[in-house]
């Protein structure tokens, strides 16, 4: 996945607000790299959005800190 190679890791592209998230048990697992790749290929519910790449550079989520820095970024 091109965004896990912006990342470094496919659990901060994972969201752990989606409803199959607790509903399939996942919050009581512990899940490892492979196991967070297999999540976001199965279903894109799993993918923290919105997910914003300008020059190579990943902006992933709605976090206060992360908008701010996006809208920085834009400007």
């Amino acid at each position: 996945m091109e965004l896990r190679e912006l990342t470094n890791s496919y659990e901060s592209l994972f969201s752990k607000r989606a409803m199959k998230y607790k509903s399939l048990g996942l919050s009581e697992m512990n899940l490892t790299e492979d196991d967070y790749k297999k999540y976001l290929l199965m279903d894109y519910t799993f993918l923290k959005r919105p997910v914003a790449i300008i020059d190579n550079e990943i902006f992933i989520g709605n976090s206060k800190k992360n908008v701010e820095a996006l809208k920085a970024r834009i400007n």
